[in-house]
């Protein structure tokens, strides 16, 4: 899935949105939609330094071969080499091997496509964390501030919601706003996406939080892209 873009128009329906789930309830619904949630480079220099290591290993087991090879491509008749030679060619094969494996991950459809799945799914949780912490934990009176997050490229979504309200409500019961938003997402339709999990997740905190007549507006309703 192609990294996609939000118009203004986008933001605008998103954040009605938000507007009209509060309107119905005491809780605050925070909404983020981000490129990506980390930039993994450590995952990257992983494969790199397995690519060298994988070739030192064969250059290991199969020495006469691949300096057999190496006799041929120079010219060299029946050389002889010296174990500072050897070492010398084991060292250029392996930072060959690194810096490719490095720079063919500068393409970021394959740096993702080499990234574990469980990696990505802990790195999205931690930075939705992250996010909520700052952008919505305890800045509400009664501890009903909700996260909605969505990273693109790790092609993720992560629902996290404050004290009072995970007190009442399970994590299960965001499945359906989490379906609802993927469904729409899958189709090419972000915004939508993004709608359509405000709205589920604003009917759980109607009727888990109904709206006092005193209820005041404490985090922003409008749509966030870092």
């Amino acid at each position: 899935m192609a990294v996609a873009k939000l118009s203004e128009s986008d933001h605008d329906r998103v954040s009605a949105a938000v507007s009209a789930a509060e309107a119905r309830s005491a809780g605050e619904i925070v909404t983020i939609v981000t490129e990506r949630s980390d930039g993994y480079w450590d995952i990257a220099l992983a494969w790199a330094a397995f690519a060298a290591a994988t070739a030192l290993l064969v250059l290991s087991l199969l020495p006469e071969f691949y300096l057999g090879k190496i006799d041929r491509l120079t010219g060299a008749w029946a050389n002889e080499w010296t174990p500072g030679e050897i070492f010398a060619v084991a060292l250029g094969v392996a930072t060959l091997k690194f810096l490719g494996v490095l720079l063919v991950q500068l393409w970021p459809p394959l740096k993702f496509a080499l990234i574990p799945g469980p990696v990505k799914s802990r790195r999205v949780l931690g930075r939705a964390i992250t996010c909520f912490k700052v952008g919505a934990e305890r800045r509400t009176h009664g501890r009903t501030g909700i996260l909605i997050y969505l990273s693109l490229r790790e092609h993720r979504a992560e629902i996290v919601a404050d004290a009072a309200i995970a007190s009442k409500v399970s994590p299960e019961t965001w499945g359906e706003a989490m379906a609802a938003m993927l469904t729409e997402i899958k189709a090419g339709r972000l915004a939508e996406g993004m709608v359509a999990a405000v709205e589920r997740v604003g009917a759980v905190l109607a009727e888990h939080f109904p709206r006092a007549e005193n209820d005041v507006n404490e985090l922003p309703d409008r749509l966030i892209e870092v």
